[in-house]
């Protein structure tokens, strides 16, 4: 997969079933979780994500993606890794020192805009301070801020683990500050990520354990499994065309069983990898994958150690309260109760496109 021809060269090259570096994706899914039931939890959840998902500008050492956000969420990617720096009072968008041409309110739209069109999918968003020595005073309290104020009452902010019934139609927020609750504790999870890649044979090892370790761990945790990286002989690139068709050799040998898989998160992604794992969590009735009839466009914004954690079951509320451990627990938007009713047998809605023999 992924060789050339002298009709297709450069395509091919740029694109496989596991690798894709163009500029729109080669399929689209926008509606996979749709058919899901409402019991399954997040954790149960087999979830194709990308790494540094809005790092799309700079050299080749630092584009991580190639797609821009409305394109890899009409493909299926329903995790968001997102990079942040305060500056001039806003958060914007940043891969190390690069600006990203986006500001974290107008990523926070414009998700909500796809959810408001595909309302029985949910993405999960990990929001990080962007190369901090030190955590920036006021990062917390503006992304608080811009938290209630874009989230429009559809951003869950708990550290409980959600079902999907709970959050169809929402951003999951997973964060990692130091003392307030914004969302479900991100080291907490289980996660591989071993960024920092000086062999590619062991990157993919240590890529693939984890894998496995999800597929038969507790389906109660939540497990993140980081393909994707970056060293000094090497961009984020060249791990992908190494480790993304090792990564779709390995699900595609359980294909057609269900198997829980995490987090999935990737660098330049390929449809057929993407397809893989969403066809994962109910093989046996997940719809053909055709070739996406139109190519979403990307409009370009421009700006404008962890304590023990309480767990807690706010509900919304104007005042924040405080954990044992002095972290605030931040006002929360208001949300359906949990459902206790048994998991259903999982299915994937048939209204899924994609590519035609990826």
């Amino acid at each position: 997969q992924g060789t050339c021809s002298p009709g297709g060269m450069e395509v091919q090259c740029r694109r496989s079933a596991a690798f894709d570096c163009m500029p729109q994706p080669a399929a689209c899914c926008p509606d996979w979780m749709a058919g899901l039931p409402d019991a399954l939890p997040l954790s149960r959840l087999s979830i194709p994500g990308t790494h540094d998902s809005l790092s799309l500008f700079g050299s080749r050492r630092l584009r991580c993606q190639s797609w821009g956000l409305e394109a890899q969420l009409a493909a299926g990617v329903r995790f968001l890794d997102v990079r942040c720096k305060l500056a001039r009072g806003e958060l914007h968008i940043y891969h190390l020192c690069t600006f990203q041409r986006a500001s974290l309110r107008g990523v926070l739209r414009r998700t909500l805009r796809f959810l408001r069109a595909h309302p029985g999918e949910a993405v999960l968003m990990r929001i990080k301070e962007e190369l901090p020595i030190f955590p920036r005073p006021g990062f917390a309290a503006r992304l608080h801020r811009c938290l209630l104020e874009e989230g429009q009452g559809r951003v869950w902010c708990r550290e409980e683990v959600p079902t999907l019934g709970q959050v169809r139609g929402k951003i999951v927020v997973l964060e990692a500050l130091a003392r307030e609750v914004l969302g479900i504790p991100y080291e907490q999870l289980s996660i591989s990520d071993a960024w920092n890649v000086l062999s590619l044979e062991r990157k993919w090892a240590r890529a693939r354990r984890h894998l496995e370790r999800a597929a038969g761990g507790d389906p109660t945790t939540m497990h993140l499994t980081f393909c994707s990286g970056n060293g000094l002989f090497t961009c984020p690139e060249e791990v992908a065309r190494f480790v993304n068709p090792r990564c779709y050799q390995h699900l595609r040998r359980r294909g057609g069983q269900p198997v829980r898989w995490g987090v999935v998160i990737m660098d330049f992604p390929g449809a057929g990898l993407l397809r893989l794992i969403v066809e994962s969590n109910a093989p046996w009735a997940s719809g053909h994958i055709t070739a996406a009839p139109s190519t979403p466009t990307v409009p370009l914004r421009q700006p404008h150690g962890r304590g023990d954690r309480c767990r807690s079951r706010h509900s919304s509320t104007h005042c924040p309260r405080r954990c044992p451990s002095g972290r605030t627990l931040l006002p929360a938007p208001r949300l359906c109760r949990r459902t206790s009713a048994p998991v259903e047998q999982k299915r994937v809605s048939s209204s899924c496109w994609a590519p035609g023999n990826l």
